[in-house]
């Protein structure tokens, strides 16, 4: 094995060791076990993902393992999202009570499961081959359905079997579509290597039949419209910090499969047929979410109807695939994750706060609880594409790469769709904020302490973000995100 390669090994290894230490030490060293392994794998999922992105021009590939410039982004996308929200998950085991398992058992199970989902999202963008991303994908459903319902309230019980049963539904309907393309291909199953799949020797309709049935299984675990029913349910239950990850990391990283499968066979099917496929379920992602957003609803369902529009918006990105999408493409995935993560992670001192939260829409936060409105206006200021935002400046970046790629009609209908949604999530944002208050004032907060930090934190990563946005076109990070599977 190579260097970059024992990094890899050594990237999912980590979480996995932290979780078995998790399992054994005393009571009261969990949570400290859980953030000081936490920790160290940041450091070297972002070193790995540093090294991709780097030396974009030159991937590393084999069999059962890919380093990339894509993966590159979603390992770093994966490895901050992941660290908060084990930085973060404290406060909400302080503050909750309920949970399926009781005990002194509670926070040891919580944090291994984890901690265990982490390491399997983090191998997903090191997927060598499309049979091994099925299986690893199929795994985080097994994981982060047990935290969907970690919380052992009826409605996250249910939300945690509807994820469950419609993921796995969807994850079938790709296998299909994987077990038609390993029998036409000259190494059978061992030839689902990213770059072999362009060896598909079964004729085109056989392609395109296989393809329709990967992407629309993997939509239904991306949060695609029209099979995107168990993302609100699962992300309104799920424990905040759960819920950040799989909206910041699960999405965004299942979604790199469905595009490194368009890339991988499109010189079988074209190239524009298969990049109409995911504009089709980015315009009907975009069109599901828009009512949605437009009226009020409890805080965390109303992020999970962002994530139907963010994830049809990166959808749009690569199905334009110029290099002006596809620069819009990386600016919003990691746009998204710190603004998603941000939010959901706000929910912990505003379910403290105002506990009718969870049911219903709150307003006024930012007149009782200054800083937690602060945060929260930071949210979904960015969510919503509120200037300066780098998801403002990446949705102009997709825009204009849709109407230079000739696909204009498509790239109109995003824009009047995109601007009925920055209208519900803006008007979510002023409401939430600045509306009628409601809440107690002077309440101290569980987790408001390093909520505010991580607002600091992410205000200067956005601004950031989108200060280098309008010249990240010509990098050679875009240049291989266009070539697309090494």
């Amino acid at each position: 094995m190579t260097s970059i390669q024992v990094l890899a090994a050594a990237t999912v290894a980590a979480p996995i060791v932290t979780a078995v230490l998790a399992a054994l030490v005393p009571a009261r060293w969990v949570a400290r076990t859980a953030v000081a392994g936490a920790v160290p794998t940041a450091v070297l999922a972002l070193s790995l993902a540093g090294l991709a992105v780097a030396d974009a021009a030159h991937p590393v590939t084999g069999r059962w393992i890919v380093i990339d410039a894509a993966g590159g982004l979603l390992l770093a996308v994966i490895a901050v999202t992941g660290l908060t929200s084990v930085l973060l998950s404290p406060a909400w085991l302080r503050g909750s009570s309920g949970s399926l398992v009781a005990g002194r058992r509670r926070d040891r199970v919580y944090y291994a499961v984890l901690l265990v989902f982490w390491a399997v999202l983090l191998a997903v963008p090191l997927a060598g081959n499309l049979g091994a991303a099925w299986l690893l994908v199929e795994a985080t459903t097994a994981a982060s359905a047990v935290l969907v319902g970690f919380s052992g309230r009826r409605h996250a019980l249910e939300a945690g079997w509807k994820y469950l049963i419609l993921t796995s539904l969807g994850l079938g309907v790709a296998l299909l579509g994987i077990v038609i393309l390993a029998a036409g291909l000259p190494g059978g199953a061992g030839g689902l290597a990213w770059q072999q799949l362009a060896t598909f020797g079964s004729g085109r309709p056989a392609a395109v039949s296989a393809y329709l049935l990967l992407l629309t299984g993997l939509a239904a675990k991306i949060g695609w419209a029209p099979v995107h029913n168990w993302l609100p349910d699962a992300h309104s239950e799920a424990p905040p910090p759960v819920s950040a990850l799989l909206s910041g990391a699960l999405l965004p990283a299942v979604l790199l499969i469905a595009w490194r499968s368009e890339r991988a066979l499109a010189p079988v099917i074209g190239l524009h047929p298969a990049q109409r496929v995911l504009i089709g379920f980015g315009l009907a992602s975009l069109a599901v979410a828009v009512p949605f957003l437009s009226r009020p609803m409890p805080f965390k369902r109303l992020l999970a109807y962002s994530s139907l529009e963010h994830m049809g918006v990166i959808a749009l990105g690569v199905g334009f695939g110029t290099p002006l999408a596809l620069a819009g493409v990386a600016v919003h995935i990691a746009g998204h994750a710190a603004a998603k993560a941000l939010g959901f992670h706000c929910a912990t001192p505003l379910l403290a706060h105002e506990p009718r939260a969870a049911s219903h829409p709150v307003t006024g936060i930012g007149r009782t609880a200054p800083a937690l409105g602060a945060a929260i206006g930071v949210s979904l200021g960015a969510l919503s594409g509120l200037p300066p935002s780098p998801l403002f400046v990446s949705e102009v970046l997709i825009l204009a790469g849709g109407f230079s790629s000739g696909r204009s009609w498509a790239a109109a209908a995003a824009a009047v769709l995109l601007a009925l949604g920055f209208l519900g999530l803006a008007h979510a944002a002023i409401e939430t904020v600045a509306g009628k208050a409601h809440g107690r004032d002077g309440a101290r907060l569980p987790g408001l302490r390093p909520v505010a930090a991580l607002a600091g934190v992410s205000v200067i990563f956005l601004l950031g973000l989108a200060a280098v946005a309008p010249w990240l076109a010509g990098t050679g990070f875009v240049a291989a995100l266009e070539r697309g599977v090494p």
